[in-house]
């Protein structure tokens, strides 16, 4: 797997950025958790050019509060994960061989079957672990991203790229 092969990174975002868990307050406020080392991944990601793509089932105004910080494109409340994909590359002119996609539950199954690369969280669903390219060392909200940029591309993240 070459980096610069890859045109586009999709992340879910539960499961992936958070822990899969959420809290909820007795007013119904509710809040996740996620990993400052995932924001710094996003950094980097960008500063080396990379389009990056967050890809939610849930609308959720987290998803929208968390890509705004990290400055990343996102879609969510999408029933088909798949579908909504395709319209997407076919509009930015980019095919399935070039994505990256990360994914931890069965939602995220048949669009990670399509794509050229994959990865999953260490605790991900095990037909998702079964079909991704790379099951990483570490569990969703820990520091996913951050993981595959260090680890798995060997990209150092020193001062002069962020």
């Amino acid at each position: 797997m070459n980096f610069n092969d890859i045109k586009l990174f999709v992340f879910d975002f539960d499961g992936v950025l958070t822990n899969n868990k959420f809290f909820l307050d007795e007013n119904g406020i509710e809040s996740v958790q996620l990993s400052r080392s995932d924001g710094l991944a996003f950094s980097i990601l960008k500063k080396l050019n990379k389009k990056v793509l967050i890809l939610s089932t849930e609308k959720n105004p987290i998803v929208t509060l968390r890509a705004n910080k990290l400055n990343v494109e996102v879609i969510q409340g999408c029933k088909d994960k798949l579908d909504t994909l395709k319209k997407y590359i076919k509009k930015n002119q980019i095919n399935f061989a070039g994505i990256f996609y990360v994914g931890n539950d069965l939602n995220d199954l048949h669009v990670m079957k399509n794509c050229g690369y994959s990865a999953c969280p260490n605790d991900s669903h095990y037909k998702i672990r079964q079909i991704a390219n790379n099951t990483l060392s570490s569990n969703g909200g820990e520091g996913v991203i951050r993981e595959i940029i260090e680890n798995l591309f060997k990209i150092k993240i020193e001062k002069e790229i962020w």
